[in-house]
């Protein structure tokens, strides 16, 4: 198990696209890929659990992959996220 916190740089949070592109590369990944978010824990596959869990801009996520691919997939959450999500 791997895990890293990052700052939501996004203007407007996690709101529907940026979700959506969150976890279309989580999805390119066979390991397990959360995030924990407060007192939740949010599935990175899950649009609506991205959603869910209300992230807005500023906010701290720490990112936890585990599974065969979970460097890997760290790696590419990590950067997904630190070049903006699609904006």
């Amino acid at each position: 198990m791997v895990s890293a916190k990052i700052a939501i740089k996004n203007p407007t949070g996690l709101h529907l696209r940026p979700a959506g592109i969150l976890c279309r590369e989580a999805m390119n990944f066979n390991s397990v890929v959360s995030f924990r978010f407060k007192n939740t824990t949010a599935n990175a596959k899950s649009v609506l659990s991205v959603l869910g869990a209300c992230v807005k801009s500023g906010d701290e996520i720490t990112f936890v992959c585990e599974g065969e691919d979970e460097e890997e997939a760290l790696v590419a959450m990590v950067k997904a996220v630190e070049d903006g999500l699609g904006e």
